[in-house]
């Protein structure tokens, strides 16, 4: 391409989008090739639009004109264009200006913008992602306004810039509305930017999960094959749409193929096809790529093998389809997917190579790997659980678990999200998401490749540096429930799609065999639940007994739920019922339907029939009310879904009960959904930075340090600051740091302490022997000068030279707990603050908390009460609680230090001593560097990695 050479073709502009109604289009600049693009788009513009541009009739563009919009600085002048099919749909340009309205150069910080929307895309939300990019286009070269004339009629571009969430003014002259946007982002501006990107990213998903029209490319003509099966399975679940078999090698003859329409390609097709599944060798996918982009086919199922994962070749051909699938407005499940699901009866979609469609359910499902999707699938299935929706996204180039979650967020028919997740490309965002969807409904993940240090082959996403033990605690922070192998992420979907959310930790037992109760109450007490004493029900109790107690237990206010441990039952000659498992089943099932709403578990040993009995329900689980029905057919009453108050008392059909098969399993589930209510009841109130940091935080002080550190060092990559400049920074958000004076002869520590005051501490900076008293390098409590001489001869002839250990000499705080506050910045992950005791329980044991910045007053509270050592703090064993409220502040000022200046990427205050009042920062270190690129905050845009 050629561009102009004052200035090069900003290629970082270039972006995927996905549109209101789900499409894609791709964003980038406009560059000197453009102008027959260009002319042809203008022509296919409406008279009426081309007025709204130009404020007068304008049928055609002038060579000028083309000249003029094709050539840019990308600097003063700047041109994006949205292009379907490598064809422009929509245009925006700015112009920088001076106050007179004139064209200029930096540092005028003004600038003209302009739109134009082909007409057939009006209403797509084209112009507002245009805005968005071109927005951040004017940011990064200095523009901080834009100002636009607007015709009055023009109601759709005056919407755009008002609904945009900026800063702005109006006012009207000369016959149009002057509009004046700041463009610096708003709590507001952000607030529409990620309701829009939920609703196009729900909705593209959405397309591909109720298409009215599915094609299958690469139909084998003889029976078997993978198109052949997808295709099989289609129509064995009563798919509701047109189906269509595709094979480029049918003979023209071929008209039909298992009852279905037969062609050669889709756009033989003649009408309209919404999915198709693409089953060809990965060699013949960019044909069929095109052949679907040219005929208008909105979505993508690429069971196809042999890229990423496959190595270079395979990355590359990765690359190219996502590209090719993008430009023409389309969305990818894949490549290398097992397939998509959706068993809503307006659906009954399985494009996928399960042969056993699941039942309907009330669990979402999504997974990254096959093989696991078909573990998975087979054990709901075999436990009697239906599902609202199951996506297999293979190596997930395109569609990924971040898209999936905005669908399910607002998806009516999906109570609980169960994802199995091998990486995630953007933990930021997911993070995000999650926090949002579990707020009202359960998340719960599986992360395989936990240890690995590397996505798996065919996840070509960033790796992030931080451990798995911080991913689980963030993933915690954001109401998510991670679970250890996909067992547990069953059983966990198992409860909470078919139980009540706890109002608390207290368990009722109870069953028919005491040591199994005692198993289960020992199970309880692991978990950090509050068992009550286990109900023997005796091995003679029937299931009327079973019900009895069960109904009590459930109408108790002083239980929260109920665990029933069953053994089959052994009659006098020594035999069991085998009618015992459903009586039971059964029994149970009524006294949880007519009993306050409160959740049910069971846990069996070997009752035949019982699992069966007690998911015998008409779903798999709780669902929104149904559309009335006549009075002769009342609907029927079914338990709460998860999180709902459960006000009416459900009828014993409806009520589904989890049955477990160990006690650790089912007690282990049930943890989880205490856990996940109580973040729920918290999540309702959440915490707030406290006003009175204000008062104590120079920002604007610590901004200008902070730029003229970088600015002095010689390497502004990474700069690691003094102790001086560290504790000057850190003063000016209330970090007040102990100073500490050089000690490298006796004499020099015997005056370093006559200007501190005793007693005194004198301790080592090496590096090997910081922080380590443990070897000996700080001795406490110096009460005077001969103890201080005699403490630094000692160290120099046990420990090494004065210039090897590079003693210090400190005044001694208050006794109290020594703690440890990180803050670090990973590049995916964002800002992360930790907290932990200084030591060996951090160091040695890993007892580190963690919270995503920024951290909130209930955040910081929650954080030291995390750490298995937290008892150290609040007086164990007899001993003094200390300042925790201090400790919180600590942590909320270091938060907002890293919040506020992205360029603080690192910052370790260690110790920080705990004492019964106040807290005291002995060490600090920080570091800096140029800030990192924030996508969460930038224009919506798809990922670029694929």
């Amino acid at each position: 391409m050629e561009h102009p050479r004052d200035h090069a073709y900003p290629g970082h502009w270039e972006a995927d989008v996905v549109l209101r109604d789900g499409g894609t289009a791709r964003i980038r600049p406009i560059t000197t090739e453009d102008a027959q693009r260009l002319v042809s788009f203008y022509e296919q513009v409406s008279d009426e639009s081309k007025y709204y541009r130009f404020f007068a009739p304008y049928p055609r563009l002038s060579d000028r004109d083309v000249h003029r919009f094709t050539h840019h600085d990308y600097v003063d002048r700047v041109g994006l264009a949205a292009t379907v099919g490598g064809e422009f749909i929509a245009t925006v340009r700015y112009d920088r200006t001076d106050e007179r309205g004139l064209p200029a150069s930096a540092p005028a910080d003004e600038a003209e913008v302009a739109f134009l929307v082909q007409d057939a895309h009006q209403g797509r939300g084209v112009a507002s992602a245009l805005l968005e990019h071109i927005g951040a286009v004017a940011r990064e070269r200095g523009i901080r306004r834009f100002a636009a004339e607007v015709l009055p009629a023009n109601a759709k571009m005056i919407k755009v810039f008002r609904d945009a969430g900026y800063t702005q003014k109006r006012s009207f002259e000369d016959g149009a509305v002057r509009l004046t946007l700041d463009l610096e982002p708003t709590a507001e501006s952000l607030a529409v930017q990620r309701g829009r990107e939920q609703r196009a990213e729900a909705r593209s998903v959405q397309r591909l999960l109720t298409p009215g029209s599915v094609a299958v490319v690469g139909t084998g003509r003889a029976p078997g094959g993978v198109g052949r099966t997808v295709l099989r399975n289609l129509r064995d679940a009563g798919f509701t749409g047109r189906l269509y078999a595709v094979n480029s090698a049918f003979p023209e003859t071929t008209e039909r193929l298992d009852g279905v329409p037969a062609v050669r390609s889709v756009s033989r097709i003649g009408e309209p096809v919404d999915l198709a599944v693409l089953a060809v060798p990965a060699d013949r996918v960019p044909e069929a790529v095109e052949d679907c982009g040219r005929s208008g086919v909105q979505g993508l199922v690429v069971l196809s093998a042999g890229y990423a994962e496959s190595g270079a070749e395979g990355r590359e051909r990765q690359h190219e389809l996502v590209r090719r699938a993008r430009s023409y407005g389309m969305r990818i499940i894949g490549p290398n997917a097992f397939g998509i699901i959706n068993t809503a009866d307006g659906a009954r979609l399985n494009a996928s190579l399960a042969p056993q469609p699941p039942a309907r359910g009330r669990i979402g499902l999504f997974t990254q790997s096959g093989a696991i999707g078909i573990a998975l699938l087979a054990g709901l299935h075999r436990r009697g659980a239906g599902l609202s929706s199951f996506i297999s996204a293979g190596n997930r180039a395109d569609v990924s678990g971040n898209d999936i979650l905005q669908y399910w967020f607002e998806d009516p028919d999906t109570d609980v999200a169960l994802l199995y997740l091998e990486s995630i490309g953007n933990p930021r965002k997911f993070t995000r998401l999650a926090r949002r969807t579990a707020a009202v409904k359960p998340v719960v993940v599986v992360k395989g490749a936990r240890h690995s240090g590397s996505a798996p082959p065919g996840h070509t996403v960033p790796v992030t540096r931080i451990p798995d033990a911080t991913v689980s605690a963030l993933l915690r922070q954001a109401g998510v429930i991670r679970v250890d192998t996909v067992t547990e992420l069953v059983d966990a979907g198992l409860l909470l799609a078919s139980q009540p959310l706890p109002a608390g930790p207290r368990v009722a037992i109870l069953g028919n065999s005491e040591s199994l109760g005692l198993l289960t109450y020992d199970a309880c007490l692991t978990e950090g639940l509050r068992p009550l004493p286990p109900q023997d029900l005796t091995t003679a109790a029937a299931p009327d007994d079973f019900r009895t107690a069960l109904t009590a237990a459930l109408a108790d206010p002083g239980c929260d739920a109920v665990v029933v441990t069953a053994i089959p039952r052994v009659g006098e000659t020594g035999t069991t019922d085998p009618a015992d498992g459903g009586a039971l089943g059964t029994a149970l099932r009524t006294a949880a339907a007519t009993a306050p709403a409160k959740p049910v578990t069971v846990v069996h040993v070997e009752i035949g029939g019982l699992a069966e009995a007690l998911s015998a329900a008409t779903n798999s689980g709780p669902s929104r009310p149904s559309p009335p029905t006549p009075p002769e057919q009342p609907p029927p009453l079914e338990v709460p879904p998860s999180g709902k108050d459960g006000a009416d008392a459900p009828t014993p059909t409806a009520v589904r009960i989890p049955a477990y098969p160990a006690a650790e399993r089912a007690v282990r589930a049930l943890a989880e959904a205490v856990r996940y209510a109580r973040w729920r009841r918290q999540a309702a109130e959440p915490g707030k930075v406290p006003e009175f940091l204000d008062d104590a935080i120079d920002a604007s002080g610590a901004a200008a340090l902070i730029d003229r550190l970088l600015g002095a060092a010689p390497d502004a990559r990474r700069v690691s600051l003094t102790p001086d400049d560290a504790h000057e920074l850190l003063a000016l958000y209330g970090i007040p740091v102990r100073p500490t004076l050089p000690a490298p002869e006796p004499d020099a520590a015997v005056a370093a302490a006559a200007r501190l005051g005793y007693p005194v501490a004198l301790k080592t900076t090496a590096p090997h022997l910081r922080h380590r008293a443990d070897l000996g390098g700080v001795r406490l409590d110096l009460a005077d000068e001969a103890q201080l001489r005699l403490a630094h001869r000692e160290l120099t002839e046990t420990l090494g030279t004065a210039v090897e250990l590079r003693p210090v000499v400190q005044a001694m705080a208050p006794r109290g707990v020594d703690t440890v506050v990180r803050a670090a910045i990973d590049a995916a992950a964002g800002a992360v603050l930790s907290f932990g005791l200084a030591g060996a329980p951090s160091e040695l044991l890993g007892d580190l908390a963690h919270r995503l910045v920024p951290v909130t007053d209930r955040d910081a509270a929650e954080l030291i009460r995390s750490i298995r050592t937290a008892p150290l703090l609040f007086g164990w064993r007899g001993s003094a609680p200390v300042d925790t409220p201090a400790l919180e502040e600590v942590l909320l000022r270091v938060s907002r230090l890293v919040d506020d200046h992205p360029e603080v990427v690192s910052v370790t205050l260690e110790p920080v001593v705990v004492a019964t009042h106040g807290v005291s920062v002995l060490g600090a270190t920080v570091r800096l560097a140029p800030p990192p690129a924030r996508d969460d905050l930038g224009p919506r845009t798809l990922p670029s990695y694929y």
